[in-house]
């Protein structure tokens, strides 16, 4: 099978596209811009995929195989997971820090993302560790400590310019999301909804959960709100919650991944910023 390969690293470093390009045997290359390229032709067998990752991860490069000819208008939906996705923050890490918790809630995070806990059984052990701080808390953490990632506005804007609709589906909490909703003009958000009695959190989340399967459920009910299959999807996770959604996509993205995830993921950037998601289905 012949694909296109896209490389994006270091600007001050092109030779190392050029570099790890050749490894690909391409039938000609393109240059993008300083830090992209783009090998036309290429083979896409097991063997030349693993090499190519073997010389890309250490340069700092992004690699991505992808069939010629795909273009963001392939797609009707971008759907992002939100912590260390859209945001470079856990914020029940951050809420936490408020509880002087950080470290333990941290940690079962972690393991929950790298797919080692179940997700629903976590959060709400995470989320009683919450009880009786003031929700005020939460202000903070998205006022101080909420950061967007990398490239997040100019993939927005990019998708968004294309006629594309936008999807915050997070394992979160809805505080954050209807924040984010409203600042980035996203069409739709799903979150969970954390209990506040009395102007204090109660270690309890409202409703049912969104895991995994939820957030699955999630990508398809949009998808039949629009009238599309979740094969004209664009989905974007960090962690083992997101595999269900990004299964069912037409193209998923693993942005700063767990190992488990990028695996399976078709694209994962580890270097560039979410923008890069732009250039690999740009116009040839």
């Amino acid at each position: 099978m012949t694909m296109n390969l896209i490389l994006q690293g270091p600007p001050e470093r092109p030779a190392h596209l050029a570099h790890i390009a050749a490894i690909a045997d391409p039938a000609r290359t393109v240059t993008i811009r300083a830090d992209a390229l783009r090998a036309e032709d290429v083979d896409a067998s097991d063997r030349v995929r693993a090499a190519v990752a073997l010389a890309a991860f250490p340069a700092g490069v992004d690699a991505t195989f992808i069939a010629a000819g795909r273009t963001l208008a392939d797609f009707r939906l971008v759907a992002m997971d939100m912590d260390s996705t859209l945001i470079t923050i856990e914020c029940i890490d951050e809420i936490a820090d408020m509880q002087g918790l950080k470290a333990q809630v941290a940690a079962i995070t972690e393991a929950a993302m790298r797919g080692e806990l179940d997700f629903a059984a976590s959060l709400t052990q995470r989320v009683a560790l919450l009880e009786g701080l003031d929700a005020e808390a939460l202000e903070r953490v998205y006022e101080e400590r909420l950061r967007l990632s990398p490239g997040a506005e100019a993939m927005l804007a990019g998708v968004q310019a294309a006629g594309m609709k936008t999807l915050l589906v997070s394992g979160g909490f809805t505080f954050f999301t209807e924040r984010l909703q409203q600042r980035l003009g996203l069409d739709y958000a799903h979150a969970n909804v954390l209990e506040v009695r009395a102007g204090k959190l109660t270690g309890k989340v409202v409703g049912g959960i969104v895991d995994a399967l939820e957030k699955k459920r999630t990508v398809e009910r949009v998808c039949a709100d629009l009238g599309i299959t979740p094969r004209q999807a664009i989905v974007m996770g960090d962690g083992a919650n997101d595999l269900q959604m990004m299964g069912i996509a037409g193209l998923s993205v693993a942005f700063r991944a767990k190992p488990v995830v990028r695996a399976q993921a078709d694209v994962a950037l580890n270097f560039s910023g979410l923008d890069a998601l732009l250039t690999i289905l740009a116009e040839s």
